[in-house]
């Protein structure tokens, strides 16, 4: 997303990351670097001043479009919206395209069986439907080897929190479950969205 929002802020595109969780990563703040950035948004909670993505600059900004990190992220108490996916739905409203990401196992619909897998029961998730009207979906499709040395050399996560990921949620037989996942959710998507198609033209399937 971060690569892709780059070529376009080159080819003249009015493109603006809205929020992006780069977590300290030097790989991912290069990335940043270049198209417009909205300052976040501060939030006193608890004692600490957390930085959330500020709805109304972007919506008063209105760029063509903006970056939306972390679809599936619960904002702070007080915020207009309980999730980061129901501040999209209003920027979509709004007329503003939004590049977001997500993982499967936020998906609202692959609760149950995720957490069958896994032994873990995930908290953050977002309704298919939102997945499902997207204009396009990219699928990231990573090896379990290759994802697994990427958290290992610090491009996920950061080094003190890498070893505890994988001993917890990213285990080998773990990563290949929810690349299958991934994969079959994706093409029920395309499919559903082919008969779609053919129903509202009145094509015959061969």
């Amino acid at each position: 997303m971060l690569s892709a929002s780059r070529a376009k802020a080159k080819q003249g595109t009015d493109i603006v990351i809205g929020i992006v969780g780069t977590h300290g990563r030097k790989e991912r703040e290069a990335l940043v670097a270049g198209p417009e950035r909205l300052p976040s948004r501060e939030v006193h909670y608890r004692d600490m001043i957390l930085r959330e993505f500020d709805l109304d600059a972007a919506l008063a900004r209105k760029p063509g479009p903006i970056l939306i990190d972390d679809l599936a992220h619960s904002n702070i108490a007080g915020s207009r919206h309980t999730k980061r996916w129901q501040d999209v739905e209003e920027l979509l409203s709004a007329g503003i395209g939004v590049y977001s990401t997500i993982n499967v196992q936020h998906l609202e619909s692959l609760n149950d069986v995720v957490g069958g897998i896994t032994g873990i029961r995930v908290w953050e998730t977002v309704p298919d439907h939102v997945f499902d009207t997207a204009e396009e979906v990219v699928l990231v499709d990573l090896p379990s080897e290759e994802l697994l040395q990427r958290l290992k050399e610090g491009k996920i996560y950061l080094p003190e929190q890498v070893e505890r990921a994988i001993q917890i949620f990213f285990r080998k037989g773990n990563l290949i479950a929810l690349r299958e996942l991934a994969r079959r959710r994706t093409t029920d998507r395309v499919d559903s969205r082919m008969l779609k198609y053919r129903r509202d033209r009145s094509v015959s399937p061969m």
